[in-house]
């Protein structure tokens, strides 16, 4: 642990100084932001990622942003940050130029956060929200940032604030220990706002392949090494239907929430389908509920995460027992292709209740108890307490 916070300094100070040097040019604004998450779970069972060992490492997250405007309409920014999950390697989170078109108008190049979800710009920023991290069932996705460019509207239309965002690019992420990557994604958000209510849509699509090839996961190895065999025996078209390479992917959403800046409550929903392969149509919510007393704010949310098969099983052990081959070649093809499916099956809910302390500006208390439920395992059940520190500097 401690050469995982000697690296992370060594990175940081990297950062730092290289910023240092520019701000001899130029004027830099530099802000931070951090999370101390500690957690663990009522058994040795992992339950969102923790066992029953208490860990600050998972969860918890340290980043600077820098800001330098290059003329009076043309930004800089740029994010460093470094997460406990990836043992505090540092790493460049954003890194772009936007340009003030006008005063409704901003047009963004570069490494930016894709705006898939209603919290996903500040979705590392613990502080600004009432959970300890966001919902999971909504939030745990292999990606959240695109390499391309965004343009964004905002005005004003009968007393609401609306604005539009419009992305284009590509993404990488990870999924099975190998590369998952996004290319042609377009993404169209348009958001609503007034005094107490938000209301959020968004749509987008993508040509998604997933590298199995390159991972060392077990049941990656064993589905790269099934989807090869498939097109020698001459069953490409199998293949081509589980397989996950330029395949095109949807992704929908909308959420709602309404603050009166004594209560709230709100909620979000997300599909995501990617046609012509082993991955499953996804459905995910919550919703969520809180009250603020002076500086204790405490809430309550509920996650639901479904999964639906993308194949019918039926079809796919078909397809195989026509195919002609061996029957013991066939029973080993139709356990990859079923097991392809379900190694995708997810369906879990989440309870969680959270209490929030404001002690000071720019620094939130934390605590929470999630109970976790898995409708596909009931091995997998479990409750998580964690304890946090939110920071913003």
């Amino acid at each position: 642990r401690d050469s995982q916070m000697k690296n992370m300094k060594k990175s940081l100070l990297a950062a730092s100084i290289m910023v240092a040097a520019a701000s001899a040019q130029a004027d830099v604004t530099i802000n931070g932001f951090g999370n101390v998450v500690g957690g663990i779970a009522s058994s040795d069972d992992v339950v969102l990622n923790f066992d029953d060992n208490i860990d600050f490492q998972n969860d918890s997250l340290f980043a600077l942003q820098f800001s330098s405007d290059v003329s009076d309409k043309i930004t800089a920014t740029a994010q460093v940050l470094s997460r406990g999950e990836d043992d505090f390697d540092v790493a460049f989170e954003w890194a772009y130029l936007s340009y003030e078109v006008n005063n409704n108008w901003t047009v963004t190049a570069g490494r930016s956060r894709l705006p898939l979800f209603a919290y996903s710009a500040s979705l590392d920023v613990g502080y600004t929200y009432h959970w300890i991290t966001a919902p999971n069932a909504i939030y745990n996705v292999p990606f959240n940032n695109l390499d391309g460019v965004k343009v964004s509207y905002s005005n004003m239309l009968g007393g609401w604030d609306i604005l539009t965002d419009v992305a284009a690019g590509q993404f990488k992420g990870d999924a099975f220990g190998a590369d998952l990557r996004g290319e042609n994604t377009l993404l169209v958000s348009l958001q609503a706002s007034n005094e107490s209510l938000t209301v959020r849509g968004v749509a987008g699509r993508t040509d998604a392949t997933l590298d199995l090839a390159g991972s060392s996961d077990e049941q990656a190895v064993l589905l790269a090494g099934g989807f090869s065999t498939m097109r020698e025996l001459g069953l490409v078209a199998l293949s081509d239907s589980l397989e996950m390479e330029d395949d095109e992917g949807q992704f929908l959403g909308a959420s709602v929430m309404w603050d009166n800046y004594q209560y709230f409550v709100g909620a979000e929903l997300t599909k995501v389908m990617i046609d012509d392969s082993f991955s499953n149509d996804d459905t995910a919510y919550y919703v969520t509920a809180g009250a603020r007393y002076g500086k204790w704010t405490p809430s309550i949310t509920y996650e639901r995460f479904e999964s639906e098969l993308s194949i019918n099983n039926a079809s796919l052990i078909n397809d195989i027992a026509g195919s002609g081959l061996p029957d013991s070649v066939a029973a080993t093809l139709t356990s990859v292709a079923l097991g392809a499916q379900a190694s995708q099956v997810e369906d879990y809910s989440i309870t969680s209740v959270a209490l929030r302390y404001d002690l000071d500006s720019g620094v939130a208390l934390k605590a929470d108890v999630s109970r976790y439920n898995d409708d596909v395992s009931d091995d997998n059940d479990g409750t998580l307490a964690r304890v946090a520190v939110n920071f913003v500097f």
